[in-house]
């Protein structure tokens, strides 16, 4: 049994195309419908309650569209908003926290893990809940980094500007001792280059978006909803964003390495 409908993804702005990226790559024949909310991103500082509600509307958006599974493909979202999504649609909802945890626990040699996302993420405790129950021996580390997420929005992520950001922003954590370090929000892949010259090439970076590909892969087997392969010509991959959709097509044209990308600028006040 073939399932054509499109995979929904949802972010608070470009971040989540780091998973979409993922996405293409080993999901080839699935179509794919992407929202960011880039007009009120970053969602990291937002209160909870306002986060949830934005995350609602992406998804209502997306399920208008009949999508067959909601990827939240943002931290701050799934950190707030994941449990009462998931308990609320009849369809398969996957987010970025549990898959990164997995991952930096199997990658860890010496039990010395840090996380690094937005004021948000971080404040939720989400990383360090899932990781302390699966392994409590753990060592964590913490960091909030507020101002990585406006640098990969404004498009300044190869910038001299970011260089500094980041090297200052991660200071602490070069004392931790760490040997792992899981980017815990979906914007900081793209600044993942700068974050590892920062960290050294002993800490190994775990990508939460990246490993939530193969969760997703995995549901799609396990529902049995997986698309059959596809001429790559009639293969749907939209974008819609409510900030400037030029912009996002700037970022997303050289981030997945697409020919042509469809940019769709919406209005979710109304979803």
């Amino acid at each position: 049994m073939h399932n054509k409908q499109p995979i929904g993804f949802i972010d608070s702005g470009v971040g989540g195309l780091t998973v979409v990226k993922e996405a293409l790559k080993q999901l080839p024949n699935e179509n794919i419908l992407y929202v960011g909310d880039t007009a009120r991103c970053p969602y990291g500082p937002r209160p909870a309650a306002q986060v949830i509600e934005y995350t609602w509307q992406m998804t209502r958006y997306l399920m208008k569209k009949d999508i067959k599974m909601l990827v939240i493909a943002c931290n701050t979202a799934t950190a707030v908003a994941l449990e009462e999504i998931k308990a609320a649609l009849p369809i398969p909802v996957v987010g970025v926290i549990l898959p990164g945890t997995r991952a930096a626990l199997k990658a860890t040699k010496n039990n010395r893990i840090g996380i690094i996302g937005t004021i948000g993420t971080i404040k939720s405790g989400s990383y360090e809940e899932a990781l302390t129950q699966k392994a409590p021996n753990t060592t964590l580390s913490s960091l909030a980094c507020p101002r990585f997420v406006p640098i990969v929005e404004s498009n300044e992520y190869h910038s001299s500007v970011a260089k500094k950001i980041v090297a200052e922003t991660l200071q602490p954590l070069k004392l931790k001792q760490l040997d792992t370090l899981i980017l815990g929000c979906t914007h900081y892949p793209l600044l993942r280059p700068i974050i590892q010259n920062v960290m050294g090439h002993s800490v190994t970076l775990i990508d939460s978006g990246a490993e939530t590909v193969g969760e997703v892969s995995m549901l799609l087997d396990y529902f049995a909803i997986a698309n059959a392969p596809q001429a790559s010509n009639q293969k749907t991959c939209e974008f819609y964003t409510t900030g400037s959709a030029n912009m996002f097509e700037e970022i997303a044209n050289s981030w997945l390495n697409l020919t042509k990308i469809s940019v769709t600028h919406i209005d979710l006040g109304a979803c």
